[in-house]
């Protein structure tokens, strides 16, 4: 309690100090002052007072003028005390606490202020001097030599030690100052990488399922217009799976937006299962109604997946078939799943030539995400043009997330163990020849 009072009030004098320096300055000039003054006037019993006092008035005068500069000039004020406090001793004055409370006072600031070597350089020399001084002073010929000595020694070794721990003292406060500052800066910085993530997170979960859903209702649409005159039997079946293609949109679009305004309450609605390659067949399904045919092969004996990499491989394939879908002159597309050691290699393909969507059609999101995709769970994509012409999207994805696993935040359950999207660690197809013909790019998207 004695020690948390005392570094109380420790604090509240040097916060004084930083506001009004030169006010705390010269009150304690004067205290240290009147300090020395008295000490002047003290002397053994028995021994004969110096018969000038004026000159050691003027000399401790002169020293506690000094301290007014002790915050700019340390050393200067720390020598020239030495050399007031060596002449007043060698007058004849009685060396005590108080005759010594301006050199103390110097050599606490000196400690305080400089750096270690200077205070051993400075600390040593001064104690040494006036040590030496006190020890051949004819005013303490009645008191032996070891106490002549010892008590010098002692009385400005303290300050020096008290600078010292002060010292440290702010050191470390401003180390831990430092180190609470850069904590709050890290959280904040990871805070907005954490939101950005999440906002990456959240667009590619939203461009798949409407870039995908409105595409193949695009095409649906489309093709019912075409045939609406000359086959209204087919303009009807197709007009209801574009109702079932829709209805679809709506309801993934709602779980994904439901899910992010979920508050985690006990409450709550439980998760629908992510989509995975289960469905499939409902993929290929809806592609047909589109006019694609899909054709779909799986060489190797199938594993299981994690729920991640069976996200990732359903995402990247619905991706790539909404891109033959929406940009490719062709009818048919075709899916090829390997199973090799631990990875699974993923290749769509088709064969018609690109039809240009825009001004610049391979500026799109849809293979930047599909990368992106892979390379959370550890895998690696290439998207391009085929030597012999259409379109190819191929993706080694290992069995097993080889990164930060299955996600721990509202998005990551959306999206059941999707990563961040930034690691390199891409696990290096090792395919046939179709996967290495493909040719890096953003493609079409």
């Amino acid at each position: 309690m004695t020690t948390s009072m005392e570094r109380r009030y420790a604090d509240r004098l040097e916060e004084l100090a930083d506001r009004h320096p030169f006010l705390v300055d010269l009150a304690l000039v004067l205290t240290l002052l009147g300090c020395a003054i008295l000490g002047a006037s003290l002397t053994l019993p028995g021994a004969t007072p110096p018969d000038d006092d004026r000159l050691g008035g003027v000399l401790m005068g002169v020293s506690c003028l000094a301290l007014l500069k002790h915050r700019t000039h340390p050393r200067t004020a720390v020598v020239v005390n030495a050399v007031c406090a060596t002449a007043v001793i060698a007058q004849g004055y009685l060396l005590t606490p108080l005759l010594l409370s301006p050199v103390m006072a110097s050599l606490y600031w000196l400690a305080t202020l400089t750096e270690r070597a200077t205070v051993r350089v400075y600390g040593f020399a001064t104690t040494g001097v006036l040590t030496v001084a006190a020890a051949v002073s004819d005013s303490m010929d009645h008191v032996s030599l070891l106490l002549r000595t010892i008590g010098p020694v002692f009385w400005l070794m303290f300050p020096l030690a008290a600078g010292t721990m002060t010292r440290l003292r702010r050191a470390y406060l401003a180390a831990t100052q430092a180190r609470a500052e850069h904590a709050e800066r890290t959280r904040e910085e990871e805070a907005r990488l954490r939101v950005t993530e999440e906002r990456m997170r959240i667009a590619r979960e939203l461009h798949d399922v409407v870039a995908h859903h409105l595409a193949l209702a695009n095409a649906q649409a489309g093709t019912a217009e075409h045939l609406a005159l000359t086959n209204p039997p087919q303009t009807k079946r197709i007009l209801h799976d574009l109702t079932g293609t829709t209805s679809s949109a709506l309801r993934e679009l709602k779980a994904t937006l439901g899910l992010l305004r979920q508050n985690g309450d006990d409450g709550s609605a439980p998760l629908e299962p992510a989509p995975g390659l289960a469905r499939l067949p409902e993929l290929v399904s809806s592609c047909a109604s589109a006019g694609i045919t899909v054709t779909v092969t799986t060489e190797g004996e199938p594993q299981p997946l994690s729920p991640g990499v069976d996200l990732t491989a359903f995402r990247i394939v619905q991706e790539a078939l909404t891109n033959v879908t929406k940009h490719a002159a062709t009818q048919r597309a075709h899916v090829r799943f390997a199973y090799a050691g631990s990875r699974l290699l993923i290749t769509v393909t088709d064969e018609g030539a690109r039809i240009a969507s825009g001004p610049e059609p391979a500026k799109g999101f849809g293979v930047i995400g599909m990368r992106e995709r892979a390379q959370s769970v550890g895998g690696e994509l290439r998207a391009g043009p085929r030597p012999e012409g259409g379109f190819e999207v191929s993706t080694a994805l290992p069995l097993q997330p080889s990164v930060r696993g299955e996600g721990d935040g509202t998005t990551d359950r959306a999206v059941r163990g999707e990563g961040d999207g930034t690691t390199d660690r891409a696990v290096r197809g090792e395919g046939d020849g179709t996967t290495d013909r493909a040719v890096r790019g953003e493609g079409d998207g």
